[in-house]
């Protein structure tokens, strides 16, 4: 692995333009269950049954029972050395933004200035009928389910299961990983299109895709130049030190987030 760990720093300190997609997996250490996997949460919840826009509104009490046991943990998560690493990451210029399937805010909270939030926020609101975005102490939660004064459902401003990518996200993603020269894709199982697609988008465009996981993912063997089989909070503050190291004898590179 230190060979690879090695080249891999290589490419980001030398990358014009890195993009890191992140997944489940790298909040894992936060205390915040993958969505799949072994220890997923869907092995406890169906996902068609509890995290499908059809079934909030067929039974939305039911929904936010599953929502409230997972806000408890995401309300009382920090974030990990992974988060952080990439905050780095972006501090030093070899990091330009972070494209995120999560919805638990901890690379903002970690200091990551550049965030596509590809699936939404579970830090905000929205109703169902009238579309009004709410922070999320703005309502009282004493009602299950909540309800907006226009009357209209409440849920999270996350992506369900049968709803669409919010188009700024989805737009921003794509460009990113249309012009990326790398991408870092970590704690991600890499199953759920739209946000698959993108590592395929990068390497079509020309970019090396390195992948951080646990367990063997369709990228595996296929799309990604590199494959380390680790938990990226053990992973990723090595490579911050090794692209550091590479990137000593020349001058860092601009940063997109000026």
């Amino acid at each position: 692995m230190e060979d690879k760990l090695e080249q891999i720093a290589e490419i980001l300190a030398a990358s014009t333009s890195t993009v890191a997609l992140t997944g489940a997996g790298i909040s894992v250490d936060s205390g915040i269950p993958a969505f799949r996997g072994s220890q997923g949460l869907w092995g406890k919840y169906d996902p068609m049954e509890y995290a499908s826009i059809d079934a909030f509104q067929r039974d939305p009490a039911r929904v936010w029972g599953m929502l409230n046991e997972l806000d408890d943990l995401v309300l009382s998560a920090r974030p990990n050395r992974a988060h952080r690493a990439l905050t780095q990451l972006e501090v030093m210029g070899a990091l330009d933004i972070v494209v995120t399937q999560n919805i638990d805010g901890l690379h903002q909270e970690a200091g990551s200035r550049a965030v596509v939030e590809f699936h939404g926020s579970s830090r905000r609101l929205a109703c169902l009928d009238c579309g009004r975005v709410f922070g999320r102490n703005e309502l009282s939660m004493n009602v299950m389910p909540p309800r907006c004064a226009c009357g209209g459902l409440i849920k999270p401003d996350v992506v369900f299961f049968g709803e669409p990518i919010p188009q700024r996200a989805m737009l921003a993603a794509m460009a990113a990983a249309q012009a990326c020269t790398a991408m870092l894709v970590v704690g991600t199982s890499a199953v759920v299109a739209p946000a698959s697609h993108l590592p395929v988008l990068a390497q079509s465009a020309g970019a090396k895709v390195i992948e951080i996981n646990l367990e063997p993912t369709p990228l595996t063997g296929r799309v990604a130049d590199f494959s380390i089989r680790a938990d990226g909070s053990d992973v990723l503050p090595v490579l911050v030190e090794l692209v550091e190291r590479h990137m000593q004898p020349q001058a860092a590179r601009p940063s997109g987030l000026a």
